[in-house]
């Protein structure tokens, strides 16, 4: 039995020393290259997106369900709590303030069409009655100013004037009064908004109380769920502020025109009684007859008192 050849020995494991890492690298997966010391460890590769392509066209396919982390409205109102409660209260409040507001104060609904020609074609014809029951049947804004003039009306065109101007006033008062609220549901939203994020802060830093150090991930839900009460104030603010400020300007115009129009229904009769009044007032003005000026400008007779006789 003939013994192996040392270099052959040699030759042999020199091919197994190149072929068996060349092996051992094809059946291994692919690693991204190390960088830096080579004790360092490897960091984790990461994770690629996954994408579906159609079997039968072979195209690329989104996806129709992607991962959101967007609140949706019953989180909303859930991480508002008692507090969030109450703000929704009042933003429904608000809607139905505004709409309601809308279908009362507005031009026709103030001013009924032609109920100031109406009114005042009766007061030329000296009808007052018909023109109060007219002003009684169309209840408005005007209709009541109309009504309280009717009303002064055998006292003269100032006493009508006058009261007028008290009932224009008086029903202007009471729209700015109906409109107040809304002002005020702008001017609570917020604060109970504000209520809402100091007490959440105070709830989510009551962490420190229990751990010493407490993570960012355990307070940022009791943080950011506070906040959300103030943007809850906020947006019920802002529509309920600006509404009251349309509303106000549109009740300062329509109270001015339709005051403008109570005038313009009195006028005839505003030129009826300041002729009369003026006719009587020039003949307060006409100078007296010749002879009853001279009885005025006649010096009274005057008594001439004589000094007693002295006693004898």
């Amino acid at each position: 039995m003939s013994r192996p050849c040392p270099s052959r020995l040699v030759l042999a494991a020199f091919a197994a020393s190149l072929l068996i890492p060349s092996i051992a690298r094809s059946q291994a997966p692919a690693a991204p290259a190390a960088t830096g010391t080579p004790d360092a460890p490897q960091a984790e590769p990461l994770p690629t997106e996954t994408k579906l392509y159609d079997a039968a066209t072979g195209k690329l396919v989104e996806n129709p369900d992607p991962p959101t982390n967007a609140m949706t409205l019953r989180q909303l109102l859930r991480a508002g709590g008692t507090i969030g409660l109450v703000i929704l209260a009042l933003s429904m409040a608000m809607v139905a303030l505004i709409v309601e507001h809308m279908l009362t104060i507005r031009r026709k609904a103030l001013m009924p069409t032609g109920l100031a020609d109406s009114v005042g074609s009766l007061l030329s014809a000296g009808r007052f009655t018909e023109a109060d029951q007219l002003c009684h049947e169309r209840p408005s804004f005007l209709g009541a100013v109309l009504a309280e003039g009717l009303a002064e009306a055998p006292l003269g065109y100032q006493a009508v004037e006058k009261s007028m101007e008290d009932a224009s006033a008086e029903q202007a008062a009471r729209l700015f009064r109906k409109i107040e609220y809304l002002s005020v549901i702008g001017t609570i939203a917020p604060m109970l908004g504000l209520l809402g994020t100091v007490w959440g802060m105070i709830v989510a830093f009551q962490e420190f109380a229990t751990k010493i150090n407490p993570p960012v991930s355990e307070l940022a839900p009791g943080i950011y769920q506070a906040l959300v009460t103030t943007l809850m104030g906020l947006g019920v603010a802002v529509p309920a502020l600006s509404a009251f400020a349309i509303f106000r300007n549109r009740i300062d115009e329509l109270v001015a025109e339709s005051s403008l129009m109570a005038e313009h229904a009195w006028a005839e009769f505003k030129r009826a009684n300041l002729g009369r009044a003026g006719g009587q007032a020039r003949r307060r003005k006409e100078p007296a007859s010749p002879s009853a000026e001279r009885q005025e400008r006649r010096v009274p007779p005057v008594a001439i008192e004589r000094p007693e006789d002295p006693p004898t």
